[in-house]
């Protein structure tokens, strides 16, 4: 089969994708096609990416700085500057861990990582639900794997107690918040088995990173984790990912992890952002956590009282619809009344569970997200 036939044939199941048209962005809301929507489409958590008072506070305070637009090279040739190693130290400190580690992105973060750690000899203890980065790094590091039952942890000490003692290294790897469901791991379960079974606990923070959890440390902070990944590029509104961990395994991912080696390093203008809004405005991350966290709590009530079910219990929140032609037509008249409401379709999510994947956000209104909710329950009634 050819490309075009490929292409042909993802146009027939309903799965083909389409970058969409969007020519600005503003506040919580989106041009597309020339008109004006409602963003629940975005991981921009907390507003911070286009809230533009925030912008010019941060050039206002740092005109003095000579911040350039690209660092032109790799962070092991010339590619580094103070501002990376500041920020580094801030992320080792906020997560309580001994060194820290920028990446380009949280693909090649996760990538970079487990591909890195494990290796020929290894096995990967996975989540069935684990975001493809986590999938493609297994993949990639040549060591077995083995996927446990989503959020399962009795199957996954089934698979830790027939396979452990047959190589040499053990890395579990979960997500804390997972991206299409918006349920939530038992990480105090996946430390203990850990420690029982003599693993390497890898927990992926990004949708949790400064939304949900109480100190912008992710939900393991004060847990054993061994390795924490997370992204700035979702609830911080900016740019770049990053791993925390002891020094030895930072230090060993610097000289063998080849998504960082070989990967011109961000611009030092975005290090600058993050590292602002990290130390400069906890306060207004902290208010603007609070305002998701309201949402998020009257929007779960609601689905509840409107007899949709959903695992969910972060700002994620899927409706399932199952057939993806009918999920693609929802969000089309979601787009007519004025909300940008993504289908998401196989291979993203299992077949038969296409859904529209509300991704609250602090300055959207509850009244908004409520016709939304009002519309989907009609149609799924109606079909």
């Amino acid at each position: 089969m050819n490309f075009n036939d490929e292409l042909k044939e993802l146009k027939k199941k309903h799965t083909y994708r389409q970058i969409p048209n969007i020519t600005e962005k503003d506040g919580e809301y989106v041009i597309v096609d020339g008109k004006k929507l409602l963003n629940l489409s975005s991981n921009d958590y907390l507003n911070l990416s286009t809230n533009e008072d925030l912008a010019k506070e941060f050039i206002t305070q740092n005109q003095s700085e000579q911040f350039q637009f690209s660092s032109a090279s790799a962070r092991l040739l010339s590619g580094t500057s103070s501002v990376y190693r500041e920020l580094e130290f801030v992320l080792a400190k906020l997560f309580k861990k001994e060194s820290a580690l920028i990446f380009n992105t949280g693909y090649q973060c996760n990538l970079g990582v487990i591909s890195t750690l494990a290796r020929k000899g290894d096995i990967i203890f996975s989540d069935k639900l684990n975001h493809a980065s986590i999938i493609d790094g297994m993949k990639l590091s040549e060591a077995d794997f083995r996927r446990y039952k989503h959020l399962d942890y009795n199957h996954l000490e089934e698979l830790l107690k027939k396979y452990r003692k047959k190589y040499d290294k053990a890395l579990i790897v979960s997500e804390s918040v997972f991206s299409m469901d918006g349920d939530i791991a038992d990480i105090r379960k996946l430390v203990e088995l850990k420690q029982k079974y003599n693993a390497i606990l890898m927990i992926d923070e990004a949708h949790a990173f400064c939304s949900i959890d109480d100190n912008c440390a992710g939900i393991s902070e004060g847990f054993d984790v061994d390795i924490i990944t997370a992204t700035f590029g979702k609830a911080l509104g900016s740019f770049g990912a990053f791993a925390v961990s002891n020094k030895t395994i930072i230090n060993y991912l610097i000289n063998k992890a080849r998504s960082f080696i070989f990967s011109t390093s961000i611009p030092p203008i975005n290090i600058a952002w993050t590292k602002w809004l990290l130390t400069k405005k906890m306060d207004f991350i902290h208010k603007q956590k609070n305002k998701l966290s309201r949402l998020t709590i009257g929007v779960q009530k609601y689905l509840k009282s409107s007899d949709i079910e959903t695992v969910s219990h972060s700002q994620i929140v899927p409706i399932v619809i199952g057939e993806d032609e009918k999920t693609i037509e929802i969000a089309e008249q979601l787009k007519k009344l004025g909300f940008f409401v993504m289908p998401i379709r196989p291979p993203t999510v299992p077949p038969n569970t296409s859904r529209l994947r509300l991704s609250l956000t602090a300055d959207l209104e509850f009244e908004s997200v409520k016709t939304i909710i009002d519309y989907v329950r009609n149609e799924i009634q109606v079909d």
